[in-house]
């Protein structure tokens, strides 16, 4: 395991996110759901493409909110474009569980 320092891990950017829009990208590589999230005036709205289908099906992910970097450089995924990176951890079959706070948040709240 690799160490970093606490300022290395302050530079990490991780927001809540309230998802507003969801779609299935079948055009992805690997079986993904486009999503629209909502982190508040100071970011507004940015999209991500996630691997979550195993769990997730995009008209139910929509009100939920999720975990996520908002200060990676935007990547592109095929036709489009991926902004932040929504968290998740492995199950045992290897399939994403989203990470969500417990409790309500406002949408752009700053995990410490």
């Amino acid at each position: 395991m690799n160490e970093i320092s606490f300022d290395d891990f302050l530079k990490v950017d991780i927001r809540a996110g309230r998802v507003i829009r969801a779609e299935p990208y079948p055009e992805a590589r690997k079986p993904a759901i486009k999503l629209w999230l909502d982190f508040g005036d100071e970011i507004g709205e940015r999209k991500s493409s996630a691997q979550i289908t195993a769990h997730y099906q995009p008209e139910k992910l929509v009100g939920r909110m999720v975990m996520a970097v908002v200060n990676f450089p935007p990547r592109q995924i095929g036709r489009f474009i991926s902004e932040v990176l929504v968290l998740g951890v492995a199950d045992s079959n290897g399939d994403i569980v989203l990470l969500a706070p417990d409790q309500a948040v406002p949408p752009g709240a700053r995990m410490h």
